[in-house]
Parts: structure tokens; sequence; C-alpha cells
């Protein structure tokens, strides 16, 4: 009935009116049509929070910890409850898409946005996505699975050309995209990369597999749901043997990403994005009329676009919004929770975690990082946060409240940097400015026209003002603020934009210049331009007006950044503070991570080694106190060369604006740390199997095939430092037996695997059981070993739990290039399972046959190793 009333509003359109929904009304809205009653689309960034259309602090939203760090809970409830916590926050703010969920992989660790990814494992990816999909889609709002496909890199990520064969776009870099379609995903974003020479916003694998219909479904049966068929709840290893996935949403644009007319026009991408400007707008009209482009081909992009306008509600009369799961209120409950949840315990010994709340009476926080958390990744997907719990306010917290419960003595906390003041640029913030005009802590900034005239003021809240107000007329972008100084000397100063900019202090000229755009990428140009830089010297506590100009050039964005860093310090005595610091207290809690530069959306990693002398102040802090724990704040893997010399170290990856809280119930005990690798950790930059992001003459080949992350550390029988799904909790388990049918048919059925384990431990706790396959004597290039399937299990102190595993229709199956599908080769597999790819105590075998009954496995005694 839906279908066909999508029919009758399409017949009432013009050619004319149905081109010009396919471009982006503005940068984040589609256009409207009265004449069927199409209401805008908007949509939002929304990987760790929905920023709604307006890139400004004052607008806050709720921040989740990065999706490495859903992915590391292995928890596909938790990523549901997120989900819906964001399908409210999108109706909040006006929002009908999240661009949302990033399905690419963690391919090298050097990859600048692994953050806003789940994982190296496209299982793991695959059902982490599918849950978050599900979560979003029940609150009534679109989800949209990004970037179609191989974008799992940031070094000329607008043209690179990713050589990649066809088994393994299949088995890996497709697999979670296909499990979002298979779950009913309401949208698809195309790529900016190229895949074996064809652009992703023209490419045929738009088509096929993912729009052809399957097998069987030619009509394009679709339900309200958009869940091509089935239920919305399908397997994350898709239908068992189909090479077509029948997807009915719409596939839109990355930003800019459609940059020609004819190729994209007759490919599967329906919509581009942003607008009004695009190489559609400007000729897909002219093209149509010419017959350089088939009218039948524009009927498909505008029914798909009136089929998720109708999902979301923006197509005919509004209809009753659809509710959270998770009430608003329940909102920071949630990210605290999600916090501990995906927090890593890597080591734990002689059980120094948990702390004791009451017992521990002197703890020295140390680390830039304890008060300067980072919650999030830098980038398009940066939102607002109303407030920021830092690990040390969380400690502190802890500890405050742990007091009130007691007849003891206060807790003493101490806090050092043990690092100098970082001298790169950061934002003027509200701490040590206010706005020369009202007083109040931020900035003013004003547009000007061509004069110095004034034309719009306002008051903001950070010197990063990346989309000030339109203002007819405006050509200069001025942000001023009275500074007063923490402490006197040479400062650094800093604007950041393109074309003619300048900058004074108390009406003195420091800076000025013309600096034209070189780059094309959206990030660099639209989000974070380069500062350039002056210093001048200021006094303690002493006001300056510091003034930072930036001309509007056409074609050059508008974001206009006044930053400042702070005189050099000395490094010694910082460090010597910390020692000390750490000597006195009972614990020390040292908190490193990465920076904006060092890990950012935009660019990859130059290096995994921690930045500004970080290694160096946790060594020194561990020889002061064996008792140091070690709290690691990065987005994806760094090397950790000290890390047999603390006794504890936590992975917190960005963990949200609830930060602090939650890592101070994983620290004391009030939560167990739920977290397991979702990607292998290196000990050396050289140790990595695949590793190398940059393209040679424009392409990048994928030489390494399917064996990525624990694969490929596995085919190189190099030891890394943690691997995939290692993690610890707050109790011990023992793998006792196992169990799965001898054999099965070669037919795609689901094999479900039975582990027993019992908690040895002293407390209760959750395990996440891991199932890995593996064949020796094999006509296909297998890994040594990948990951199956998992299940997670709870008990108590010395009670027995059974984790059943289900292995998907695809995890006996191969694709082959020579045939064109899907196949399952007949012969002997070695199921193996265990807590990480590389401790698996227990293993039994399973036999495929060509036809015949499924029989009884061995007992779960004699699948013992």
């Amino acid at each position: 009935m839906a279908e066909d009333e999508t029919e009758r509003l399409l017949e009432k359109l013009d050619i004319g009116q149905k081109v010009r929904l396919l471009t982006g009304a503005s940068n984040w809205r589609t256009y409207d049509e009265p004449a069927v009653g199409l209401r805008p689309l908007t949509m939002s960034d929304g990987p760790a929070g929905v920023r709604g259309e307006a890139w400004d602090e004052r607008r806050t939203s709720l921040v989740l910890p990065s999706p490495t760090a859903l992915a590391a809970s292995w928890d596909g409830e938790l990523a549901r409850e997120l989900g819906g916590l964001l399908a409210g926050e999108a109706r909040r703010k006006g929002v009908q898409v999240v661009l949302a969920p990033t399905l690419n992989l963690h391919r090298s660790p050097l990859g600048g946005r692994h953050f806003e990814c789940f994982s190296e494992d496209p299982l793991l990816t695959a059902r982490t996505g599918v849950a978050f999909v599900t979560g979003v889609q029940e609150g009534g709002v679109a989800a949209a699975a990004k970037h179609f496909v191989a974008n799992d890199a940031e070094t000329d990520r607008l043209h690179v050309d990713v050589r990649v064969d066809e088994r393994t776009l299949r088995e890996v870099y497709l697999a979670p995209f296909e499990a979002a379609v298979d779950a009913g995903v309401w949208a698809v974003m195309s790529a900016y990369n190229k895949v074996n020479g064809e652009t992703m916003s023209a490419s045929r694998l738009l088509e096929r597999p993912l729009k052809e219909a399957r097998r069987g479904d030619e009509n394009g049966t679709a339900d309200a749901n958009g869940a091509n068929g089935a239920n919305g709840a399908a397997s994350a290893n898709g239908a068992p043997y189909e090479d077509r996935w029948g997807f009915d949403g719409l596939v839109v644009s990355d930003w800019g990403a459609v940059r020609t007319l004819l190729d994209s026009a007759r490919s599967g991408q329906d919509l581009a994005m942003p607008g009004p400007e695009s190489p559609w707008a400007a000729g897909l009209l002219d093209a149509v009329r010419a017959g350089l482009v088939d009218e039948a081909l524009i009927d498909d992009k505008v029914r798909r676009l009136l089929r998720l306008a109708r999902r979301v509600g923006a197509l005919g009369e509004p209809r009753p919004v659809r509710r959270l799961s998770t009430p608003p209120g329940d909102g920071l409950a949630l990210l605290r929770r999600a916090v501990a949840a995906g927090s890593v315990l890597l080591r734990n010994e002689d059980r120094l975690l948990p702390l004791d709340p009451v017992r521990t009476r002197r703890v020295a926080v140390v680390g830039p990082h304890a008060t300067d958390v980072r919650i999030q990744g830098g980038g398009s997907a940066e939102v607002f946060p109303a407030s920021v719990v830092t690990p040390l306010e969380g400690i502190e917290t802890a500890l405050r409240e742990a007091d009130g419960t007691s007849e003891r003595t206060a807790a003493e906390v101490t806090y050092t940097p043990g690092l100098p003041p970082h001298t790169r640029p950061r934002p003027l913030d509200p701490s040590w400015t206010r706005d020369p005009r009202d007083g109040r802590p931020g900035v003013l900034v004003r547009l000007l026209d061509a004069e110095g005239t004034e034309l719009h003021a306002e008051h903001r809240l950070s010197g990063r003002i990346v989309e000030p107000a339109r203002v007819a007329g405006a050509v200069t972008v001025e942000i001023r603020a009275l500074v007063r100084p923490s402490e006197s000397g040479g400062w650094t100063l800093a604007v950041g934009g393109w074309g003619l900019i300048s900058l004074s202090v108390d009406g003195r000229t420091l800076m000025t210049g013309e600096y034209p755009l070189d780059s094309d990428d959206p990030t660099r140009v639209h989000v974070a331009p380069p500062y350039r830089c002056t210093r001048a010297q200021l006094t303690e506590g002493v006001e300056a007006e510091v003034v930072a100009r930036r001309r509007l050039d056409p074609g050059t964005g508008v974001a206009t950044l006044l930053a400042a860093a702070p005189p050099p310090g000395d490094a010694l005595a910082a460090l010597d503070a910390a020692v000390a610091a750490a000597r006195a207290a009972e614990v020390a809690v040292v908190v490193v991570g990465t920076t904006e530069e060092s890990e950012s959306e935009g660019r990859d990693r130059e290096s995994l080694a921690l930045p500004d002398g970080q290694d160096a102040l946790v060594r020194a802090v561990a020889r002061a106190n064996p008792r140091t724990v070690v709290l690691v704040n990065s987005g994806g893997p760094v090397t950790l060369p000290w890390h047999r010399d603390v006794p504890a170290l936590l992975l917190t990856w960005f963990p949200g604006q609830e930060a602090g809280h939650g890592l101070a119930d994983v620290l004391f005990g009030a939560a167990e740390p739920g977290g397991r690798l979702p990607t292998t950790w290196p000990l050396t930059e050289e140790d990595v199997p695949v590793l190398d992001t940059r393209p040679r003459e424009g392409c990048l080949p994928y030489e390494e095939g399917v064996h990525i992350g624990h694969r490929a550390w596995l085919r190189e029988g190099v030891e890394p430092a943690y691997w995939f799904g290692h993690g610890l909790g707050y109790t011990t388990w023992e793998y006792e037996g196992m169990e799965a049918p001898a054999t099965v048919r070669a037919s795609g059925e689901p094999v479900d695997v039975r582990v027993r384990l019992r908690n040895t431990g002293p407390r209760g706790g959750r395990e996440v059981v891991q199932v890995y396959l593996a064949r020796a004597e094999t006509a296909v290039d297998r890994p040594v070993r990948a990951l199956a399937g998992y299940a997670a299990v709870e008990a108590g102190p010395g009670e027995e739990a059974v984790a059943t595993v289900r292995l998907g229709a695809r995890a006996l199956a191969h694709w082959s290039t020579e045939r064109g599908r899907w196949e399952t080769e007949p012969g002997r597999f070695t199921l193996l399972a265990g807590p990480s790819a590389g401790e698996l105590p227990l293993r039994t075998t399973l036999t495929v046959t060509a036809t015949g009954p499924l029989t009884a496995g061995p007992s779960m005694e004699s699948a013992l190793r």
C-alpha cells in the first residue's frame, strides 16, 4: 500500500521537480516539495553525538563514547540502547537522518579516523553496526551506514584508488554493509575514494551488490520499515549465498563526493550533498532532456527519497513520534555505564584494581589528559557537550562519596600534569577570556562589510568559529577578546583560516598576510584550517585585547579560529613534581593519550607513539610508585613500550562526556571493566603486518587480501602486545569444554557451538566467549584462524555458565571469484574457543559434507584441547 502511494506521488512530479530534489537545498537539508506533501529532510553527523544543523558550541549535545569504545564492549544491546539515545537527540534537534554508523575497518593502526570506526574485524563491526542501526531506527530516525566502501584511511581520501580483489571486498570490506542492509538500514553513504578505478559516487558497486534485487524478489517488495522483505533483525552474516542485497533505501553522497555529472547520475547514487550547488544541480536536468540520462533512473532516485521521507515521517501527514527505550533523563547514566562497558583492562598484576575507595587515602593523579581529557575525535563529527567530567573530577568525586559513608579522614588527591604546558595553540576558551563588549566569559564575533562597518555581532564561548552567522554583504569575520594570561612571557597567538588574515594585540598589528587555499579536503577547508602563528609578550594577570580578522573569499569556507599557547615550560621541573607526588602517594594514576594533532579526521597518523614525552612520564612515575595505574586516552592503538613496567593498564578510548565518572566506577570497583579489544595492539610499530596508508601513484593496493587485523598477525607469526579480543575483568574464568555438531551440510545453515566455563574468581563478572575458525587442509587462501562468533555470559563466584555461540550462515563460506558466488568447501574445520584470538584453550572439529543430516557433536569434555 505504501509503495503504491509512493508511485502515485511520483507521477505528480514533472522532470524539473524530480531533478531539483536530488541535490541538497543547503548544507544539511534536502528540498521540500509541497505538491506531494514532502517536507525537508535534515541530516547531521552522529557517530558519537548529534550536532544538528548548526556548528555552534552553544547548542549542546550528549557525547557518547567513540565507536571504537562501543565495539570494545562486544555488547549489541548496549549499542542498540545508545542508538536509541541518539535517535532521541536527533528528534530534539529536528534531525531525520543520522550520518552513522561508520562501517569501515581498522585496516592499519595509522588510520587517522579509527576512533569513528568499530573494529578491525568484519563480524564484530557488522554485529555492532546492526545493533546501532536498530536502535536509531526504532526511534523513527534513519541511520546512514558509511562510507561505502574501502574508505579505511585518510591520506588523499578524496582521490585515492583502493585496489582490492573481489573476494577480499566481499568477505571483508562489504560484509558490514551487507549486514546493515540485511537488517533494514534506511540509508547508505557513498565514499569519496575510488575502488578499482571507479569513484564510489559513480561505482557499479552501488547497483550490484547493493541495490539489485535478490533472486526471487525482483519486485522490490520492501516492507514499510525497510527490512528488504525480512524482519529487520537478520543475521549479521547476510543471506547464505546471495550476491545481490536488494537495498531499497537512499544512497546519499559524502559531502562533496559527487564531482562529475553523467557517470554519477547513471549510477546508483541517489542524492548529492550538500547543496544548493552540485554537478547535478548545474546540469542534470539538461542531461535528462538531451537523452543522456534515462528518466527512469531519475524516477528510481526520487522514489527512494520519498520512501525514506515516509519512513521518518516527512511525507504526508506527520505521524506520532516513536519514543526512546531509554528515557532522556537516564541519558547521562547510560553514557556513564557505557564508559565502563567499553574500557579494556589490559593488565592487572596482583589485582591492584579495583582500588578500595574507603581504604585509599592518598592518590596522585598525573598527566595533562587527567584534566584535559579527549572525549571525542576531531573532525566533521565533533559535537559540543553541556558538561564534561574529567578523570580527575571522577576520582575526586568517588573518594569524596566514599568518605561520606565512613568515619575516616578525607582522602587526599593531588594533581600534577607531569609535562610542561602544550605549545600547540588551542582555541580561546571562557576560562581566561571575556567579551570586550559585555564582559561575559568568551569572545565577541563580528561580521563586517567591505568598509569595515559592523553588520552583525554576537557573543560566543570559544575562539573556534566554524560557522559564523550568514549575513548578506559580510566580507570579513572578526574575533575579538580580552585575554588574561596565566603567566608572563612569549605567548603564541594564532589565527586559523584562508585568504587575507591579520592579528593584533592592543591595537598593534603583529601579523598580516594572504594564505591561499591549498586543499580540497572538506575537513581542512571547512572544519580545521591550519593556524598562522605569531608571538606576543604578555604579562600574567594583565588583560590584553586580541583581535583576529579573516576575509571571506569565495570557495575558501568560512571557518575562523583564534587560538593561543603559553610560553614553553620547564619539562624537567614538571617531571620532578610528578615523581615527588607519586612517591608520596599510596597509588598513582597516570592519564596519557593522543592529541588532536596526532589523531584526527583528515590525515593519517605519522606514528603510533604517544606524543610529548608521555612515555618518559609513565616510566618515571612507575619507578617512583610500584602501585601505578595507567589510563590510555586514545581512539586507536598506540605503542606502550613500558606496558610491563606498570601493574595496571586500562584503555579508555575517547570515552564521551561522562568519562570521569565511568572511569572512576572501574577504578574503584563500582563497575567491572567490560571491554575486550576490537583491534590488535602492537608492541612496536615495526611489528605491524599491515601498516602503510600512503597511496603510490594515486593507488593504495590492499595486497594483504583477507588477512587484516588478527588474521595478519597470525599469518606473519608475530606476537603483538595484546591480541584482538583480549581484556580482563575483576574475576577469573576457566574454560571447561565445548561441543558442536560433528558434521553439517554445505547449505548455509547456522551452527550453534556450546562453550562451558566457570567463574573461578572472587566476584561476579561477565566474560566474552569467542569462537574462531581454522582449516589446515584447504584449496582456499584462508586465515590461520578468524573470528566466527561470540557471546557473553555472566556468572557469580564459583558458578558455571554456558555460552551458546551461533556461527552465522557465512561463517564456513568463502567468495568464489571464479564463479561469482558464495561457496562452502567440504571438509574438516577446527573450532577454537577462548577469551581472545591469542588464547584459545578449547578446540573441536566440524566436518562439512555436501549432503547428509546433522549429527551430534562430541561431549564438552572430549572437546578440551
